[in-house]
């Protein structure tokens, strides 16, 4: 993900999570953390189809977002985001953590077969949402 990519995914964001979204300042200052950060984009003809970031320390990584096109969903791009995020974590670090909605039982799903698995809940963290996570938990196989 580069910054030209922003307004293609900002209009991800607004699909896919409002009114939980992100801010392009905040995709911004992401980008900017080169060292700790790695940000994707997938494309078709062109086009962000979607987007996935990791944040990686020595210790743990975090998968910070994932997000795909509505009309493209079901297609795999998740999918093959994650393993690319998931091949760079292992990489870095030992174990990857992430939240997702408690709503969101697809994600829930891919995140399992990846070998995630649940280790709690975090009540009302999106927000304005209020909408609980799901926290989940892979080690480095």
């Amino acid at each position: 993900m580069t910054l030209a990519d922003l307004p293609r995914v900002m209009e991800l964001e607004e699909e896919l999570f409002a009114p939980d979204t992100w801010t392009a300042a905040m995709y911004r200052e992401e980008l900017a953390q080169s060292g700790t950060r790695h940000y994707l984009v997938a494309e078709d003809d062109g086009v962000v189809v979607g987007y996935a970031g990791l944040i990686a320390y020595d210790e743990e990584a975090h998968v910070a977002t994932i997000g795909v096109a509505g009309a493209r969903q079901g297609e795999g791009i998740g999918a093959r985001l994650l393993d690319a995020l998931l091949a760079e974590a292992d990489r870095r670090s030992p174990v990857v953590l992430l939240e997702v909605r408690a709503d969101n039982e697809p994600a829930q799903g891919l995140y399992r077969r990846r070998g995630f698995t649940e280790i709690g809940r975090r009540p009302r963290y999106y927000q304005p949402s209020g909408t609980d996570a799901v926290v989940m938990k892979r080690e480095k196989p």
